[in-house]
């Protein structure tokens, strides 16, 4: 009588191979070949967050998050102008995400188990480390946030924010009025109307919204961060070819910086005799290859947006008009805890 395992160790050989060969083809056969055969990027932003994403009267966007879209943009084409921008709310960002209505999201977002494992989403490292905030007016005369008891709070509804808003009280044995509108500019004009006396935010989006209040200087932000707010680009789980495109495109970021690689000198880099560089802009390694990528992508990220100080000054740092301080932001070797695996 014929083993039964007779046929059935061809078939898992066979197996085995489509599923190597699958895994080998995954950048070409999933969302890198999509975008390449579209012309474009499609990328999730806010919908209007200073310093963050925002789009002015001739529709061109910029921003911190948008910049990012257009250092990947750089990475596959060489050209920055390939991404077509989706504004999406909080709540269907993920939602677009998951039914590939966008590529990738872009979209101050944090990074949480439940976003991970629960809805099947992949966060591509953190590129802008923040918390949780309170802004209030200037009138109320508080300077912290355990002052603010029975006060009435405005928030983004279905954001992590809310969660943290509630675990915060909670522990401090504090009673407020939640306020919860379903947009952040619905909140936003909630508390300039006077519905609210506090708006809840992350810190880096409290320095934005204060911008768009008639008498920005009314307001003020608390010095409390009540939450640990990791920001990062988001794909969908189902492609890790294209999830360790957009993975090492922030990591080459956060290189080139620290390599003194800009958009300012990348004639020099590609000159450089030392290895850390050359590997960088692709004269060695060949590890564009591995990505499905030209081996000079990391070179062409920076052109597109420059590394990550640049990106950060040009939109938030001190010099911008939301003038906040690097912070944890900065290097780990320069006394921040931004750090990121070397390319070789």
């Amino acid at each position: 009588m014929p083993s039964r395992f007779a046929t059935s160790i061809p078939l898992a050989v066979g197996f085995a191979a489509a599923l190597a060969s699958c895994i080998a083809g995954g950048a070409q056969a999933g969302t890198l070949e999509t975008v390449k055969q579209r012309g474009a990027l499609q990328c999730g932003v806010s919908e209007g967050l200073f310093g963050f994403s925002e789009r002015d009267g001739q529709g061109k966007w910029s921003g911190f998050d948008v910049d990012f879209c257009r250092a990947v943009a750089g990475a596959i084409f060489d050209d920055q102008s390939k991404v077509s921008f989706v504004p999406l709310s909080a709540g269907e960002r993920f939602k677009a995400l998951k039914e590939g209505r966008i590529d990738l999201l872009s979209r101050n977002s944090t990074w949480t188990l439940e976003r991970e494992a629960g809805l099947g989403l992949s966060f591509a490292g953190i590129s802008y480390h923040d918390g949780q905030g309170f802004m209030v007016m200037r009138s109320m005369n508080v300077s912290s946030a355990l002052e603010l008891d029975n006060a009435k709070v405005c928030v983004e509804a279905g954001t992590t924010t809310q969660a943290n808003l509630a675990d915060f009280f909670r522990a401090n044995a504090m009673k407020y009025e939640e306020k919860a509108h379903a947009r952040s500019s619905d909140a936003l004009a909630a508390f300039q109307a006077g519905e609210c006396n506090v708006l809840t935010r992350d810190q880096s989006a409290l320095y934005a919204e204060r911008l768009k209040l008639s008498k920005p200087s009314d307001a003020v932000i608390l010095p409390d961060v009540i939450s640990k707010e990791p920001l990062g680009p988001v794909t969908r789980a189902d492609d890790f070819a294209w999830f360790n495109i957009v993975k090492w495109v922030h990591f080459a970021l956060v290189n080139g910086e620290e390599l003194g690689v800009s958009s300012g000198n990348l004639a020099q880099a590609e000159a450089s005799t030392k290895p850390d560089v050359r590997r960088f802009v692709g004269a060695e390694g060949g590890f564009g290859k591995m990505l499905g990528l030209d081996d000079r992508w990391a070179l062409h990220a920076v052109r597109a947006a420059g590394n990550y100080s640049e990106i950060y000054e040009r939109n938030l740092g001190v010099d911008s008009k939301l003038g906040i301080p690097r912070g944890l932001n900065q290097l780990w070797n320069m006394g921040g805890v931004l750090y990121a695996p070397p390319l070789r």
